[in-house]
């Protein structure tokens, strides 16, 4: 007799975490919700033990230490979460990849408030048209020194997180401030 695995409430919410930033991903300056706020439900789709992850926030150390991911500095990190990012220069530690393995770019998780703030202008692969997005809680000069880190296809892509709510940003996406 065959029988399918029924998954568990923590595998349902893991996979619906990780559709949600698959989704937002591709439809960058998008909300997408995820099933439950935080940084923790991230992390648990994301990460493994094949994973570098760096905490720029302590509390989340504990949650990356029991995903299985190994801690590591800023510079060697697949896996950032700034939490609340203070400085735009922490952008220039992070992974961009190279010309022979561009996909070795970090990818950055950052807290910031969705709806409130600078407005942002949004175009390129997985935009229809123009999407324009504000967001909030961003270091002064954060998106100058994006735009001077990235030279696609090399380059970091971006999460932003409020709460349940989540925008994804590509390194393909180009980001114009208004």
């Amino acid at each position: 007799m065959l029988t399918t695995p029924i998954p568990d409430a923590a595998e349902t919410r893991s996979n619906a975490t990780f559709d949600a930033i698959l989704w937002a991903l591709s439809r960058p300056g998008l909300p997408r919700n995820l099933p439950e706020p935080g940084e923790a439900a991230l992390i648990e789709a994301l990460l493994d033990r094949e994973c570098a992850a760096y905490a720029g926030d302590p509390l989340l150390i504990p949650v990356l230490a029991q995903s299985g991911a190994r801690l590591v500095d800023l510079s060697e990190a697949d896996h950032v979460f700034f939490g609340r990012l203070l400085d735009a220069e922490y952008l220039r530690a992070c992974r961009v990849g190279s010309d022979l393995y561009p996909d070795d770019g970090a990818t950055l998780v950052i807290r910031a408030r969705i709806g409130q703030g600078a407005t942002v202008r949004l175009t390129g692969p997985g935009v229809n048209g123009v999407v324009e997005l504000q967001l909030d809680g961003l270091p002064a000069g954060f998106w100058q020194e994006r735009a001077r880190l990235i030279r696609y296809p090399m380059g970091f892509d971006l999460l932003f997180l409020d709460g349940d709510r989540l925008i994804g940003l590509p390194r393909s996406t180009k980001v114009e401030v208004l």
